[in-house]
């Protein structure tokens, strides 16, 4: 935790055992809501921590690179490790089911929406909404 302390204290920002506490929640979840980290932190076995505490660490942690968020749908964000923004998020609009490709998937739209309006689509960050496998046949 050496790098993270450093990588704080760089930015005028101390290693707190909450940010330490979140960052872990958000390492032991994959991908979870700020409330599902915070219940994640509450099992931890140290106090509970209030949600604006959960959501100003994970701001601090999103501003050092080293947590990320995506939108899988349209409400709350879904918070991650940086390292694991390699992907595309699918998800089903009958189901709800959320597949991953990888980023390379999109490559070829990113190109052509840079050549066309010279626009740097950051596809890691958003999901894409559609009809899985299963629901495609199905759907109206």
């Amino acid at each position: 935790m050496t790098d993270l302390g450093d990588a704080l204290r760089a930015r005028g920002r101390r290693l707190t055992t909450q940010r330490v506490r979140v960052l872990d929640a958000v390492r032991a979840t994959g991908h979870a809501s700020a409330e599902r980290i915070a219940e994640q932190v509450a099992r931890d076995g140290g106090p509970a921590l209030p949600a604006s505490t959960v959501y100003r660490s994970l701001e601090a942690l999103q501003e050092l690179g080293l947590v990320a968020h995506t939108h899988v749908d349209h409400r709350v964000p879904d918070y991650h490790l940086a390292s694991h923004a390699t992907h595309i998020h699918l998800v089903c609009r009958r189901c709800g089911h959320v597949d991953e490709v990888p980023v390379e998937v999109g490559a070829g739209f990113a190109t052509e929406v840079a050549a066309q309006r010279g626009f740097a689509a950051d596809l890691t960050h958003a999901a894409i909404h559609g009809w899985c496998a299963a629901c495609a046949p199905e759907r109206t």
